[in-house]
């Protein structure tokens, strides 16, 4: 599937047909066992992201790419980064910055578009957490192009290739038909550090196992 079509899919399922599922999800609502495990996986693969990088970030440029409700956005603004957050889906963007806190506003520049496309460089760090999740290791090499050319290192997440993920999101019929998102798209993640190793230094930030959520961290640095 060409990246256009995947992406016309993520943005149908985003921000038309699951909105209210991901605004509950990425808040303090209840939510059933099975979507918590996938909260708290989120929560646990955030701050793996999060980790090494300075408690003050004040003059740093960051892009989060594929913010969705703004959590990262909200950290890394409070830490004091000039923040770039972009979603295709402009109903979550509409949501990440109402939760946003006044006194964060003028940190933030939310865009609604294309993550690969829209955002304007530089930039000192560029996260794009499980939004990669759902394109082949072609287009995932194009997004690390992409975001390295605006001069920053990368941390993002793929889906990892192992027989328990491959079970349970073929058991997805747990969630109710229309909240169930786009295939992720599973990788090995050796082979695809392989993919990117002339794209600048790889670095394994690990894996989150928590339920039904589970996604592997790297880095790639310029």
């Amino acid at each position: 599937m060409t990246y256009e079509a995947t992406r016309a899919r993520v943005e149908t399922y985003f921000d038309r047909t699951a909105t209210r599922t991901w605004e509950r999800l990425t808040s303090d609502a209840p939510v059933s066992k099975i979507r918590q495990t996938v909260r708290e996986g989120r929560d646990q693969m955030r701050n793996r992201l999060l980790e090494g990088l300075p408690a003050d970030l004040t003059g740093r440029r960051v892009l989060d790419a594929g913010c969705g409700t703004g959590q990262l956005t909200e950290i890394l603004a409070a830490r004091g980064a000039e923040v770039v957050a972009i979603d295709i889906s402009p109903a979550l963007i509409d949501i990440a910055r109402a939760r946003l806190p006044a006194a964060l506003q003028d940190q933030v520049d939310f865009h609604a578009g294309d993550m690969l496309h829209e955002p304007n460089g530089p930039f000192d760090q560029v996260f794009a957490m499980d939004s990669l999740i759902y394109y082949d290791a072609d287009h995932i090499r194009d997004a690390v192009d992409r975001f390295a050319g605006h001069g920053a290192n990368v941390r993002f997440t793929v889906a990892p290739r192992t027989p328990l993920l491959a079970a349970m999101w073929y058991a997805g019929k747990v969630f109710p038909k229309n909240d169930r998102s786009p295939t992720m798209v599973p990788h090995n993640t050796k082979v695809l550090t392989r993919r990117l190793d002339d794209a600048g230094t790889v670095r394994d930030l690990g894996r989150v196992n928590c339920g039904f959520y589970i996604s592997h961290a790297l880095e790639v640095a310029l």
